[in-house]
């Protein structure tokens, strides 16, 4: 988790009160954070991912302004709309293919101010942003570009500007091997054939996202009156979520937000976009949840000390709050609010004893095994779309959807073996082989269970390697049966994610447990991998009903 180091001073003007040092170490960890230090000059906070708005002064004082009672609701960010633009070609749209931008205006920089936007920027770059492949976040001096702007991608060799913090100008590719922003994010566009950029009216170059910003076009100082900042990646969603942030705090710092028109290839957007988005909020449910028995003149009372608004029994959910997904989050911060140490414990009225779980019990040593034989433990999402699980598997077998979905990422997996593809397409920056395996839930439908889906816990084995086999994998697989003390059958069979031939259907007590094959060419083609990959997944849940 990232720590972030508040200047004391700065927030305490920024909550508009003072608080004994005891007081506010208490108030600072019943927020929902993890205070380090206290001290005369500094606050050191350690952040919980899910609050990426906390990662700065005034995010911070923000929430913790509301939380002791000084400022409590939803804060007004007005925004003015202008006619400036930001022109998105198609050229990025395989490559990097959203951005989300604003203005902001009357700044007052100094050194204390700049380094805060330093700070926002570099620990929403390593969270929210993860390490930029996520998002990546460029602010520029709004005095040395002219809109409009345009985003988009050319070939690395026609790309040559001075980098940050550089004395030359480079080509895409020298910055890349040459300069040290470049070889520590330069894995983020390999492969590319284009690499996007940022372009103003007079054909200078902003930036190379999400690498490095022009030295001569994006950096602040404290002449800076004025700034231009975009965000670039790959869903929309969380692009606006991390601009909210960012402009909320400037405008915290006394800026004034301004909007700027996105023209993409199909369709124009205003950016930025602070309205409040509501969410239904039931006094029963949050009740039930917590224990309680609050009224509704209470509810409202912690919703605005969390720093919602509350209307028409929907609560209104700041632009910048990027965790709250479901009204469970809310019934989280209720909680906050109402006071943790507020709770009465209760000691409850059944006993019993404790024991571990068989079936746990049985995937510990599964893991155990598969750590014996060298290959390395990866941890992935339940979730990934309908492409990855489809398309670039090379099949035509409809995962489980999710309804009102936010991201890209809205189905369920029905097999591992992508999540795999998927971990090894991200890592060809590093050394081979690169011999994994995952446990984890896959999801079938099942109209027998109350929910329609039915959960199943398998394994998955890749092997990655330039010599890897049909045989070596197969070896593997017998070693692992072996070690359980398992028979198994295996006959050949088709799979249209496999080499024709090189594919087998693996079974325990005439009972199909599993596969295992090579990988075809078309599929690793489709994740962009150049290595072989052979893999096994066999269902452990079905496979313990054996076992035990």
């Amino acid at each position: 988790m990232p720590s972030i180091t508040l200047n004391r001073k700065v927030f305490e003007m920024l909550v508009g009160k003072k608080l004994p040092d005891e007081q506010l170490q208490d108030r600072i960890s019943m927020l929902g954070t993890d205070l380090e230090e206290v001290n005369e000059n500094e606050i050191i906070v350690e952040i919980f991912p899910n609050r990426p708005d906390l990662l700065s002064e005034q995010g911070f004082a923000r929430a913790f302004s509301s939380f002791i009672g000084v400022k409590p609701g939803l804060r007004p960010y007005p925004v003015t709309k202008t006619t400036d633009r930001v022109i998105i070609e198609p050229s990025v749209t395989n490559i990097r293919p959203y951005t989300a931008c604003a203005v902001v205006k009357n700044l007052k920089f100094n050194d204390e101010n700049i380094k805060e936007i330093i700070q926002i920027q570099e620990k929403l770059h390593i969270t929210y942003g993860r390490n930029r492949k996520k998002c990546a976040i460029g602010v520029y001096p709004l005095e040395k570009i002219q809109f409009p702007i345009r985003y988009l991608a050319r070939e690395p060799d026609q790309i040559k500007f001075q980098p940050l913090e550089s004395d030359r100008e480079m080509t895409a590719l020298q910055i890349l091997s040459q300069h040290k922003t470049g070889r520590d994010y330069g894995h983020l566009l390999e492969g590319l054939e284009k690499f996007p950029i940022f372009i103003d009216a007079n054909d200078q170059i902003l930036s190379l996202p999400p690498i490095i910003n022009s030295h001569l076009t994006g950096k602040i100082s404290e002449q800076t009156k004025d700034v231009f900042i975009e965000c670039s990646g790959f869903d929309y969603n969380v692009l606006r979520k991390c601009l909210n942030i960012i402009v909320t705090a400037l405008a915290d710092m006394g800026g004034e937000i301004n909007s700027l028109e996105l023209h993409y290839p199909r369709t124009t957007c205003l950016s930025p976009n602070l309205e409040p988005e509501e969410m239904k909020i039931s006094l029963n449910y949050v009740n039930k949840i917590l224990g309680l028995d609050l009224d509704e003149k209470q509810l409202q009372k912690y919703l605005e000390a969390m720093g919602y608004g509350y209307q028409d029994k929907k609560a209104l959910v700041p632009a910048y709050r990027a965790d709250v997904l479901h009204p469970i989050d809310l019934v989280e911060d209720i909680a906050i609010a109402y006071g943790y140490e507020n709770f009465e414990p209760e000691i409850p009225s059944v006993a019993t004893i404790g024991q571990e779980d068989p079936f746990q019990k049985f995937l510990i040593k599964v893991r155990n095994i598969l750590v014996g034989f060298k290959l390395q433990e990866t941890k992935s999402y339940h979730l990934l779309s309908k492409e990855e699980l489809n398309q670039k598997m090379n099949l035509d077998y409809p995962p489980i959807p999710l309804k009102n979905a936010l991201g890209d990422y809205n189905h369920l997996r029905n097999w591992l073996i992508p999540s795999g593809l998927k971990v090894l397409s991200e890592n060809q920056h590093h050394d081979y082989p690169q011999n994994i395996f995952e446990i984890g839930t896959v999801f079938k439908k099942d109209k027998e269970t109350e929910t329609g889906v039915k959960e199943y816990q398998r394994v998955s084995i890749l092997l990655c390697h330039e010599k890897t086999d049909y045989t070596e994998i197969k070896q593997i697989m017998d070693a692992f049966f072996h070690t359980l003390d398992k028979e198994y059958t295996i006959e050949e069979t088709e799979h249209s994610s496999f080499i024709p031939g090189r594919v087998g259907r693996i079974s325990v007590q005439d009972k199909k447990l599993a596969y295992i094959g090579e990988i075809s060419p078309e599929v690793l083609k489709n994740w962009e991998l150049t290595m072989p990959v052979t893999a096994l997944e066999i269902n452990l849940t079905e496979l313990f009903e054996f076992i035990k």
